[in-house]
């Protein structure tokens, strides 16, 4: 099992619409990254991700699941060479984790979030992963 990070802008594609998007889940479109790119092309089914606003927000405010490995991108127009993974919701954070707190975090100095702020479609080791759900209300996070 890994450990992800999905960035997104609320007014292009918020959490409640990642919710509303139900167990099917949706493709997670229009990453135009390589290293991103690949890492999607990684993901395995059930390998849980941190759903993270970026722009508005700056914060991790849920927690998403790969349901479908990679495959084309439908929003690339043919060009193969980006792919995508299709994401469901899991549930919400009980409290959001801010970047600021992040940041502020010794043990999440060298997350990927702080050193690598760009990147849409992150690792997350599973150190972080277990502080960042401990930092956001959740003792027994899923797996």
């Amino acid at each position: 099992m890994a450990f992800w990070l999905y960035k997104s802008e609320p007014f292009k594609w918020s959490w409640e619409q990642q919710k509303q998007a139900g167990a099917a889940g949706t493709e997670w479109t229009g990453v135009r990254n390589y290293l991103a790119r690949n890492n999607m092309r990684a993901m395995q089914i059930g390998d849980k991700g941190f759903f993270y606003h970026s722009n508005e927000g700056l914060e991790i405010v849920g927690i998403t699941e790969v349901c479908a490995l990679s495959h084309p991108d439908s929003t690339a127009e043919g060009d193969l060479r980006w792919d995508c993974v299709d994401i469901r919701a899991v549930m919400d954070l009980p409290r959001p984790v801010s970047l600021k707190d992040i940041k502020a975090s010794e043990r999440l100095q060298k997350m990927a979030l702080v050193t690598s702020m760009r990147l849409s479609v992150q690792p997350v080791t599973e150190d972080e992963w277990l502080e960042v759900c401990r930092m956001g209300g959740l003792d027994n996070p899923p797996r």
